[in-house]
């Protein structure tokens, strides 16, 4: 009845299959790291950093460019254990993604995706494999969702934004990465919130989106899908941001309303299902 993914389908990929998608919560992947001695939010990387590690090209965690950034950690010569997914997922779409955009090698290498073709690394299934290794493996490093991270009180670092600065990950914080999100301009609402500008903009932000198909052919069961997601726009707001997501804002679930009104209509009579 209804499907969704942290990546967003382009215009022409909706098109194609018949599909509208829209975002329901905004939320952001963090490294997070398994070093002696490092407590959560206490070391600092960049997107540059990251891609190298994941590269394989940076192998110990007192290799001097970490040393560097983080000059009042004393940090292991352990080897680093790169833990990434091993399955698809949204969660790798954005971490690939703004490794992309910050790194031309990661770009030229290995890209953006569901999936890639990892250079190094185990890999674990889902959020919870990827934190299991992470947990059990000394000196590892893995991604995963923030709200995961925090639920397991799992090491996360800081990261630098665009604007140079080195943010913790936090609800303010992805919250910012979307000051500047556009969504009644974006063809098919296709928002990726990586790499956002503003001084307090969390680097891997993105919205989770909903996919439904436009011509439906059970309309009660779709009618009913809608009611749920009016609902959790309209009640829902407390309880995202208590799970460490942040709630669509109020202007962007009206665009998202008559999304709903002009593409979602019965298969048979050709009825808007949203009223």
């Amino acid at each position: 009845d209804f499907g969704a993914s942290d990546m967003p389908l382009t215009k022409e990929q909706l098109d194609k299959d018949g599909l509208v998608q829209f975002p329901a919560i905004v939320g952001g992947v963090v490294l997070v790291v398994n070093v002696e001695g490092v407590k959560p939010g206490q070391m600092k990387l960049t997107g540059e950093l990251a891609a190298d590690i994941f590269l394989g090209k940076i192998k110990v965690w007192n290799d001097p460019a970490i040393a560097a950034l983080n000059t009042g950690l004393k940090l292991p010569a352990d080897p680093i254990t790169v833990v990434r997914r091993s399955d698809g997922s949204g969660t790798t779409f954005l971490f690939t993604d703004f490794l992309s955009k910050v790194s031309a090698e990661w770009k030229t290498k290995v890209g953006a995706g569901t999936a890639v073709a990892w250079p190094e690394g185990v890999g674990g299934k889902g959020n919870e494999g990827v934190s299991a290794y992470v947990q059990r493996i000394k000196g590892s490093i893995g991604y995963v969702e923030y709200a995961y991270a925090k639920k397991n009180k799992m090491s996360h670092t800081a990261l630098r934004n665009k604007d140079g600065n080195f943010i913790q990950p936090d609800d303010s914080a992805f919250q910012a990465a979307t000051a500047n999100a556009d969504w009644a301009n974006a063809p098919g609402m296709f928002l990726v919130l990586t790499d956002q500008p503003g001084k307090d903009s969390y680097p891997i932000s993105g919205a989770s989106f909903i996919l439904m198909h436009k011509s439906q052919d059970k309309p009660d069961k779709a009618a009913a899908a809608l009611k749920f997601f009016d609902w959790a726009f309209k009640n829902g707001g407390k309880a995202a941001l208590e799970m460490d997501y942040v709630p669509m804002p109020e202007k962007t679930v009206k665009l998202i309303h008559g999304l709903w009104k002009s593409e979602i209509k019965a298969a048979v009579s050709g009825a808007a299902i949203y009223r």
